[in-house]
């Protein structure tokens, strides 16, 4: 390297700008800063970085160009009682890299200290972790985007489909094998015609930012195959590219993005700022631990060894910093701007929220995301809890922010199971969760409706098993696991008692059906709109395999079927689908609320009914002209009238249409007792027979 120029401090990372690169690393605490140049089989090339603007180190080398691979030393004290762990044997990821050059190998000198020396990781490494740690890789930023534009769909008419990049495509036998499990296969004809007929609006991929694949389940024959332990916050991970040239997973990310919005669908990431894949104290040093640990990582304030870990996995991004709330704020600009992604879901948001100790919603992470014009225009959905104290904190974001709804999640599976008391709760949860969201100025989109997610039962093996089946993950079954809240409707697993299968079968079109007909924002996750199972392992983050692929070989196609039907209702409709809250008010002198609530009788439902153990079945009137809201160009918004029957009793009822509705003309559009249902008359309009555990929906159209 002939020459080395100042540079500048800003843009973090490396940039290229057509004629060299510049590079700018923040690193508060340290001493001296080393560049590290590797090309082929040469030897590494160091060079000192004398400029510093306030924290950060930068300089700019002319003739430099896209594909050169790099990585940092960081010199400083190695005084890790004091939050200090600098070591400038270790090969340090940039934090700012656009992409990597692979994954990591893992070796003793990965670690700062000694591995099983006896003073831990109070002890000194002196061995050089660059043959087996992946280069940072300078990118070529051009891509042609043609006329891609965010598709910026309304909360109220998402239908959001969570799904793993990998899983959903690695056994899928529309798309070549050659490109099975990465970027391009999302991308693929293929996967588009499916989400498309299936009726999603987003697709909420699990995690992509390249992360770490933990040493002990490497050495269990296991692997992260989830990926909540992100490294590289601004690098699409390598494992999800095709056969591409280093550096260029980055234009095949952009490309599935290209295609997903050509079709209409938005691109949501699963994001994970609350920690990274360095771990605790005994953890490896892979970046922000050796580049300045204490500018990085809550520490423990009597002794800053050790971390604050308030997300499980031995440490926790220290966001009440601001080199690090830039770090976060830059990493969502590039991946909304640069990758044209449409929003994010936030694993653990409390932890972004929680300052000193206590989660606060009007918290610097908050606020500077309200006023960016940029972010603030992204769908935000948090995971509103952590493993600290008052840790769940749903309802407790801000305006503008979406939540995963735990609560709908638990209250909808209790109810479907039989649970006593849960009237009152159901009620709540399929209005939107008004108790939770609506004394904060929110809208029903707040709320996330979910079943299932990636982690726990799929929603098949939800009515298959009542204990945990996790032997493949090293562990043993924990017996009547509460906490799922499934009920595997008679026989542990699969079975051939045709009443058992029979039962299942409803049961999840039950699940799906008050999925879809509750106001919020539905999501659904990949594989349980045709059964997929995990054969009874309810946290596969480890199981890289058709434990957690999708089957499309054993799709059921009639619970498909039904599931497209029900998202084609909800789209239809906007009485599932509201803007605004329930009033409980009669509408405009005709003497039917915008929303009422029936017991079999027909009666309308008191105070008392709400909270009676033995209740399990309601009928709620929907009001078409209820909906209190206008379209674009200012005219009401108004749709058919539904009444929607649901038992959860284990016997048929005989349903009385109530009074003041019995003189509409009622078809039956949807009843979960069997999958073949087409639009058909009332029959006898007084009296419907509704059978055990399922659903009816009535409409009435509008004149």
């Amino acid at each position: 390297m002939n020459k080395i120029y100042p540079g500048k401090p800003y843009p973090l990372g490396a940039t290229w700008d057509g004629n060299g690169v510049n590079f700018a690393l923040y690193a508060d605490n340290a001493t001296g800063v080393e560049l590290c140049l590797f090309n082929g089989d040469a030897p590494e090339e160091k060079i000192k970085i004398t400029e510093r603007t306030h924290q950060i180190w930068h300089c700019y080398l002319p003739g430099v160009n896209p594909g050169q691979l790099y990585g940092y030393r960081v010199d400083g004290p190695y005084d890790p009682q004091n939050g200090q762990r600098f070591n400038v044997n270790k090969l340090l990821i940039d934090p700012y890299a656009k992409a990597l050059s692979g994954t990591i190998d893992w070796h003793d000198s990965l670690f700062g200290y000694e591995v099983g020396n006896a003073d831990e990781d109070l002890s000194y490494s002196d061995t050089d972790s660059a043959p087996f740690i992946p280069k940072s890789v300078v990118i070529d930023s051009a891509f042609d985007w043609g006329d891609d534009k965010f598709p910026r769909i309304p909360y109220y008419q998402s239908v959001i489909y969570e799904m793993h990049v990998k899983g959903f495509t690695q056994m899928h036998p529309d798309i070549p094998e050659e490109i099975r499990g990465t970027y391009a296969a999302i991308g693929h004809p293929a996967s588009i015609k499916y989400l498309k007929e299936l009726g999603v609006t987003a697709v909420e991929l699990m995690p992509i930012h390249q992360f770490v694949n933990d040493r002990h389940l490497l050495e269990k024959g296991l692997s992260n195959y989830w990926g909540y332990n992100s490294i590289g916050f601004f690098a699409p991970d390598i494992r999800y590219a095709g056969n591409v040239p280093c550096g260029e997973q980055v234009q095949e990310f952009k490309q599935m993005v290209k295609e997903l919005h050509k079709a209409g669908i938005e691109v949501i990431l699963d994001v994970v700022y609350n920690h990274t894949g360095e771990g605790n104290q005994m953890g490896p040093t892979l970046s922000f631990k050796g580049i300045d640990n204490a500018s990085y990582y809550r520490l423990v304030d009597d002794n800053k060894r050790y971390y604050n870990d308030y997300t499980g996995t031995g440490n926790t991004l220290n966001a009440n910093l601001p080199n690090v709330l830039r770090y976060i704020m830059d990493s969502l600009r590039y991946w909304i701007t640069e990758m044209h992604v449409d929003g994010f879901r936030f694993d653990l948001a409390a932890t972004l929220a929680r300052e000193l100790h206590d989660v606060n919603k009007l918290s610097g992470f908050f606020e500077i995301i309200y006023q960016d014009p940029i972010i603030s225009q992204a769908k935000m959905i948090a995971e509103p809890w952590d493993i600290g104290e008052g840790g769940y904190q749903v309802g407790n974001f801000p305006p503008g922010w979406t939540e995963w709804n735990g609560k709908f999640r638990d209250c909808i599976r209790d109810y479907w199971i039989g649970a006593d008391s849960m009237l009152g709760e159901f009620g709540q949860r399929f209005t939107g969760s008004p108790d939770l969201y609506q004394d904060d100025n929110r809208r029903p989109t707040a709320s996330i409706n979910f079943i299932t997610a990636h982690d726990g039962f799929t929603l098949n093996d939800l009515v298959t098993y009542n204990e945990k089946h996790n032997e493949a993950n090293g562990e043993d079954n924990n017996d009547g696991e509460s906490h799922n809240r499934s009920w595997n409707c008679g026989a542990e697993g699969p079975t051939d008692d045709p009443e058992v299968n029979k039962l299942r079968a409803r049961q999840k079109r039950n699940l799906l059906t008050t999925l879809f007909l509750s106001q919020g924002v539905p999501m659904l996750v990949a594989g349980d709109e045709f059964g997929r199972t995990q054969n009874g392992n309810n946290n596969a983050y480890c199981q890289d395999n058709e434990i957690s692929w999708l089957n499309w070989a054993a799709a059921d196609k009639e619970l498909l079927e039904f599931t497209k039907r029900l998202i084609q209702l909800r789209k239809d409709h906007p009485a599932f689908r509201r803007r605004r809250w329930f009033q409980g008010r009669p509408v405009k002198g005709k003497g039917l609320e915008d929303i009422a609530w029936f017991l079999p009788e027909g009666n309308e439902m008191e105070e008392e009914n709400w909270n009676h153990d033995f209740a399990r079945s309601l009928g709620i009137f929907l009001n078409g002209m209820g909906l209190h809201t206008v379209n674009n160009v200012g005219e009401p918004v108004t749709d058919d009238d539904f009444y929607v029957i649901f038992n959860a009793h284990y016997e048929q009822l005989e349903y009385h249409i109530p009074d003041v509705l019995v003189n509409k003309k009622w078809e039956i559009i949807l009843d979960t007792s069997n999958d073949e249902t087409t639009d058909q008359p009332l029959a006898k309009k007084e009296v419907i027979t509704v059978e055990g555990r399922s659903v009816i929906v009535l409409r009435s159209k509008a004149n």
